[in-house]
């Protein structure tokens, strides 16, 4: 009887992977961060409130939201080879409490040129720490869960928005804007003491994962890595000499340089659209933009992980970005402004995730940390070009429509240039990819 037999019995299920690694590692990651993006994007919220303090124009307002990204570029390839050769954790818990002090000294400021030179400062330790952070996802989840993970972190981006836009508002209408800038400077200094217990370099080093769990880690990424072309000398410079990571430095600047245009003057335009509303209001309505990007965001990068067109998740969101940013100084009436506003900040965060998954598709492990470290660095010289841009065409122009059309060039140069030249061809990028099943040349991307 085939029921005796033994390859007739059922067997049983493989057991199900643990997977505490998204419970602990992409919080703990996401708050820091979002404390990093607070003490970033105040100024956004501060600025329409200073009330002629340090005598500031819009040109040198959107010199205040800029020159942070001036200093945003010294640590990133530093900080990306101390992650990998010595400690992600170490390296961010000692960013974290250099930029917290940083950031409360910003409100001790008397001078636009000390202003300046206090965002700088703080953009200088801000700088290294979303290379670190990356180069520790990329430790702890395998490509097929890396736009997942990336998307889930940079979460705290939009989040930070939805929060604390209106808890800066709030304290605005209480405390003047100098005890915002020092009081939202000192959570990093406490956080800094929650991430140096909670975070581990790698599975291995753990206390709270299990076996299981680190071994499934450790194959999925060794067979990661595996699939991708030997890195020739294994030298930076000749990755960062590839086609592809030039390509995804223009991509990324290009995009930076709308996305944070967009991002410094929004509660601006939201002020405009309330007639002078007080602080607490703008902040509350400038929270709801960022609550649909939030959502978007995720949902993008489901999708990507789920079908492997990283291109497409990218330059679908910035084509829709575009014709928002552009409908929105053409329409009349503050809820149509309102809703374009909501789908524009969805637009141009949906490709956070999908687009830094593509990085480590392309490299092996040990050159993708400076090649990261470059596209952040000189892809984020768009956040001091955008915000300044918008600021000076206001002034010349007496209207931001010249401003935020200009973004939308930029945007548009984005879209052709991750439609274009990230094509799977005979290239590295078909060769780092066309042995995994989450390659860019899936589905036809």
């Amino acid at each position: 009887m085939t029921a005796d037999r033994p390859d007739a019995l059922p067997q049983p299920a493989a057991p199900a992977i643990p997977a505490k690694r998204w419970a602990y590692v992409i919080p703990v990651a996401a708050i820091m961060y979002m404390l990093a993006y607070l003490d970033r994007n105040n100024v956004s919220v501060i600025l329409p409130y200073m009330h002629g303090d340090l005598e500031l124009s819009n040109a040198d307002k959107g010199l205040v939201g800029g020159v942070f990204f001036v200093g945003y570029v010294f640590l990133q390839i530093p900080a990306a080879i101390l992650a990998q050769r010595w400690s992600a954790r170490k390296t961010v818990v000692l960013l974290m409490v250099a930029w917290g002090l940083a950031a409360s000294l910003s409100g001790l400021v008397q001078t636009k040129a000390q202003f300046y030179a206090a965002r700088f400062v703080l953009g200088f330790f801000e700088g290294g720490v979303w290379p670190a952070v990356l180069i520790l996802l990329a430790s702890w989840f395998p490509l097929r869960e890396r736009a997942r993970a990336n998307a889930l972190w940079m979460a705290c981006l939009p989040l930070s928005s939805v929060l604390m836009a209106p808890l800066s508002g709030w304290m605005l209408d209480h405390a003047g804007w100098r005890w915002v800038l020092v009081l939202q400077g000192v959570p990093p200094l406490v956080w800094a003491v929650a991430w140096w217990f909670a975070v581990a370099d790698r599975p291995a080093q753990a206390r709270w994962i299990s076996r299981a769990e680190a071994d499934h880690v450790g194959r999925s990424l060794a067979a990661d890595e595996a699939a991708k072309p030997p890195a020739g000398s294994g030298s930076y410079l000749e990755a960062v000499r590839q086609r592809p990571v030039l390509v995804l430095i223009g991509v990324y600047f290009f995009w930076i340089t709308g996305f944070y245009g967009f991002n410094l003057w929004l509660p601006a335009v939201i002020k405009e659209l309330t007639h002078g509303g007080s602080s607490t209001e703008v902040g509350l309505l400038t929270a709801i933009p960022f609550t649909v990007a939030l959502a978007v965001m995720i949902a993008n990068a489901a999708w990507s992980d789920r079908t492997g067109n990283r291109r497409r998740a990218v330059a679908v969101p910035l084509v829709v970005g575009i014709v928002a940013l552009l409908l929105g100084q053409a329409v009349d009436g503050a809820l149509p402004r309102m809703l374009l506003l909501c789908v524009t900040a969805a637009a141009v965060y949906a490709p956070y995730g999908p687009f830094w998954a593509i990085p480590g598709q392309l490299l092996r492990i040990e050159v993708v940390a400076v090649a990261m470290g470059l596209i952040n660095a000189l892809g984020n010289l768009g956040g001091f070009a955008g915000p300044y841009l918008v600021g000076w065409l206001t002034d010349a122009t007496g209207s931001s429509v010249t401003g935020f059309a200009v973004l939308s060039g930029f945007l548009a140069v984005a879209v052709a240039l991750v439609t274009l030249g990230l094509r799977p061809g005979p290239g590295p990028v078909r060769r780092a990819t066309a042995r995994t099943p989450e390659s860019l040349s899936r589905s036809g991307d």
